[in-house]
C-alpha cells in the first residue's frame, strides 16, 4: 500500500476515502521511481494514477496529452481542488505562455499538461534539462501503436524520450487496447522493465444495446424519450449526417448542437462549453469529439453509424456513466455502414494498415450481429474472459432462442485444426461448406474429411457459429497473422465430446426497449427532490464561476449528500468528492441548501 501522504492527498484534496482496484499499486510504485503500464477503463480513475505521485515526488509531472479540449478539462478540475496544474499549448496567448514557462523554472507548478509534438521540439527539451521533473505521464498511449485504433505518427516520436531522460519514471495509460497494441506500446516506449496494471474493461453500469437500423432517426427519438433532459452523445461517421441529426432534433425542441471539423475551432469551443455547463442536453458528433472529455454525468452514448472498431466503440460508449451511475450505450448497425466501411479501408495504399482495419471492422460486425451476451464479447476481445452473462445488455434482457451446437461445433474445431490453423474464417467456412473453387483445389483441400460436411448451413449461420466460438473462447483470430483461426485449450473437452455447448440462434433484431438498472452507487435511495435543489445551487454557483457544474461537484457527489443529509462540515466530508479545498468553496452554501 502507499505510505499514509498518498492517502491523505487522496482524501483532503480529490475528496475520496479509498482507493479503487490497482490504484494504490501504482501510485506506490510509481512514486518510489518505478515505471508502469496501465490499462484501465474509462471512468477507472487512470488520472489519479499519476497525479498523486506528481504531488508526492519532487519536480513537475510533465503529461503528454493528445488534445488541447483534454488538458484543459483536466486542469480546471486540478485547480478546482487546490492543485498548482497548467497547459502549455498553441490555445494560449504569447503572454499566457510565457508566464506558464517562468512558472515552470520557477518550480511553482506541481503538473504541466503538453502535446507530444511540443514536448519533443528540440526547444523544449533543452528547456526541461534545467528542470526537476517529478514523473513523466503518456495518456492515451494507444496512439503510438500501428495496431492502435487512434494511431497518430507525432506520438511515436515519444519512443526517443527515455534515451533523453533514462532515470526518470514513466507512466503509459490507455483505457482500450488488445493484446497486440499493449505490446507494441511497451516496444515503441522502451517499457519493457515496467510493471503491467491490467484492470478489468467491464463497465456494469453501460447497458448495451443494438438495433438494425430501419428508420434511424424514429428509433432515436424514441430512445430519447427515456432520457428527458439528460447528457447525450449522439456519434455519426460524417460530417453531413452530423448536421443533418442535430438540425432535425433542434427542430423537435431537443437542445442539441453539432460538432465536427467543418465548424470553426470557435464555434466548437462554444459548443464543448455549452454541453460540459448542461447549457445544452446532446452533442452530434463525429468521434473527434469526447476523447478525454471528464464530463461525468453523460446519460447515453448512441451510435447513429457502426463504427470502424470495437477499441473505438469501447471508448466512446464509456463516455457515459464515468460517475458510476446507471448509463445507456445504443447502436443502430445497418448492412450499408458495413459495405460503405469495407470501401473506405479498401481505399488504402498501406496493405498491413489497411489488413489492420479490415479485422478490427469485421470483429465490431461480429459485435453488433452478436446473439449472445455484448459485454461478454466485448471482454473477450480484448482477452478478458467473464464467467456468466451480464443481465444488462438487450441480448441479456431478450434472450434469443438456443440450440444444442456441440456437433456444429465439434465439424468447426475439426476442421480449423485440419487446415492446420493457417485460414481465415471465410475460408474455413468455403471448407466446411463444400465451396468448389481454385484456391481450395489447388491446396488439395477438397480432399479433407471435413470438406463440405457443413453444407446444410449458409455462410450466415455458420459466421455466427464462428463468432460465437470465439466470443466464448474456443477460438482466437490471430490479428498479427492475418486473422487466421486459432483453438484456444477450452476447446480440447469440446472436441473429445467431454463437453456440450449451447448457441443462440440468428435472428433480425426486432426494436426492444429493455430497462436499464437504475441504481445509486450504494443502491440506497435518495431524496430527489433535495436532489434537484442541489443540482440548480451547483448550476448557479458553475455559472458564476464560468466551469462546468461537475467541476463544483459531481451528480455522485450531489446524490451521496441527498442520501446522508449532512448537517455540518465534519459530516459534509464523509461524501464522497467533498475535499478540504472544495468544503472551503462550496461547504457553507451547500449546507444552508440540505438545512433548508
Amino acid at each position: 500500500m502507499p505510505d499514509s501522504s498518498a492517502l491523505n492527498i487522496l482524501q483532503e484534496t480529490f475528496g475520496y476515502d479509498s482507493f479503487r482496484d490497482n490504484q494504490a499499486c501504482i501510485i506506490e510504485q510509481l512514486t518510489i521511481g518505478h515505471n508502469s503500464f496501465v490499462l484501465m477503463p474509462t471512468g477507472g480513475g487512470k488520472s489519479l494514477c499519476y497525479q498523486i505521485p506528481a504531488l508526492l515526488r519532487q519536480g513537475v509531472g510533465i503529461v503528454i496529452s493528445p488534445l488541447i479540449s483534454l488538458m484543459k478539462d483536466q486542469v480546471d478540475a486540478l485547480q478546482a481542488n487546490g492543485v498548482n496544474a497548467a497547459y502549455y499549448n498553441s490555445s494560449l496567448a504569447s503572454q499566457e505562455a510565457r508566464q506558464v514557462l517562468a512558472k515552470l523554472h520557477t518550480h511553482e507548478i506541481d503538473l504541466l499538461y503538453i502535446a507530444p509534438e511540443r514536448l519533443m521540439s528540440d526547444e523544449f527539451l533543452n528547456r526541461l534539462s534545467d528542470i526537476d521533473i517529478a514523473l513523466f505521464a503518456m495518456d492515451e498511449a494507444h496512439c503510438v501503436s500501428q495496431w492502435g485504433h487512434d494511431f497518430r505518427p507525432e506520438y511515436a516520436r515519444l519512443s526517443k524520450l527515455r534515451e533523453h531522460f533514462p532515470h526518470i519514471p514513466t507512466i503509459a495509460l490507455t483505457a482500450t487496447a488488445d493484446e497486440q497494441t499493449r505490446q507494441d506500446i511497451i516496444q515503441v516506449l522502451g517499457l519493457e522493465d515496467a510493471k503491467q496494471y491490467i484492470s478489468s474493461f467491464d463497465r456494469p453500469n453501460i447497458c448495451y444495446n443494438v438495433l438494425e437500423k430501419n428508420q434511424p432517426f424514429k428509433q432515436l427519438t424514441s430512445f430519447l424519450e427515456k432520457h428527458p433532459n439528460e447528457s447525450g452523445i449522439i456519434y455519426a461517421l460524417s460530417r453531413k449526417r452530423v448536421q443533418q441529426v442535430s438540425d432535425k432534433l433542434q427542430a423537435t425542441g431537443i437542445k442539441a448542437a453539432a460538432y465536427h471539423a467543418g465548424l470553426t475551432a470557435a464555434e466548437r469551443v462554444h459548443v464543448q462549453d455549452a454541453f460540459l455547463k448542461d447549457d445544452i442536453h446532446i452533442v452530434v458528433a463525429t468521434v473527434a469529439f469526447g476523447m478525454g472529455i471528464d464530463k461525468p454525468n453523460v446519460r447515453f452514448v448512441v451510435h447513429y453509424d457502426l463504427p470502424k472498431n470495437i477499441e473505438g466503440y469501447y471508448q466512446e460508449t464509456g463516455r457515459a456513466g464515468r460517475d458510476n451511475l446507471p448509463a445507456e450505450a445504443l447502436l443502430l448497425s445497418g448492412t450499408q455502414d458495413m459495405v460503405m466501411a469495407r470501401r473506405l479501408i479498401e481505399q488504402s495504399d498501406h496493405a498491413q494498415q489497411k489488413r489492420i482495419e479490415l479485422h478490427k471492422l469485421n470483429a465490431m460486425i461480429g459485435f453488433s450481429e452478436a446473439t449472445s451476451c455484448r459485454r461478454r464479447i466485448l471482454l473477450r476481445y480484448f482477452a478478458e474472459d467473464m464467467q456468466k452473462d451480464c443481465g444488462n445488455c438487450d441480448i441479456c434482457l431478450n434472450p434469443p432462442e438456443c440450440f444444442d451446437a456441440t456437433e456444429d461445433a465439434q465439424k468447426a474445431l475439426s476442421c480449423i485444426y485440419r487446415l492446420k490453423q493457417s485460414f481465415g474464417m471465410k475460408y474455413v467456412i468455403d471448407v466446411l461448406r463444400g465451396v468448389d473453387n481454385e484456391r481450395i483445389r489447388s491446396r488439395h483441400h477438397d480432399q479433407l474429411s471435413t470438406y463440405g460436411i457443413g453444407a446444410d448451413y449458409s455462410e450466415y449461420i455458420w459466421s455466427s457459429i464462428f463468432r460465437q466460438l470465439i466470443h466464448h473462447g474456443f477460438l482466437f483470430q490471430d490479428i498479427a497473422n492475418y486473422s487466421v483461426l486459432k483453438l484456444t485449450p477450452s476447446a480440447r473437452p469440446l472436441l473429445r465430446g467431454d463437453q456440450k455447448i449451447k448457441l443462440a440462434k440468428p435472428r433480425i433484431r426486432k426494436k426492444v426497449k429493455p430497462e436499464s438498472k437504475r441504481k445509486t452507487p450504494n443502491n440506497q435511495p435518495y431524496d430527489k427532490v433535495l436532489f434537484e435543489k442541489l443540482r440548480e445551487l451547483r448550476k448557479n454557483i458553475a455559472t458564476e464561476l464560468d466551469v462546468p457544474p461537475y467541476i463544483v461537484f459531481g451528480d455522485a457527489t450531489l446524490i451521496h449528500m441527498a442520501q446522508l443529509k449532512p448537517c455540518n462540515n465534519e459530516k459534509m466530508l464523509e461524501i464522497n468528492g467533498v475535499g478540504q479545498i472544495k468544503l472551503e468553496r462550496f461547504g457553507d452554501a451547500f449546507l444552508d441548501c440540505l438545512r433548508s
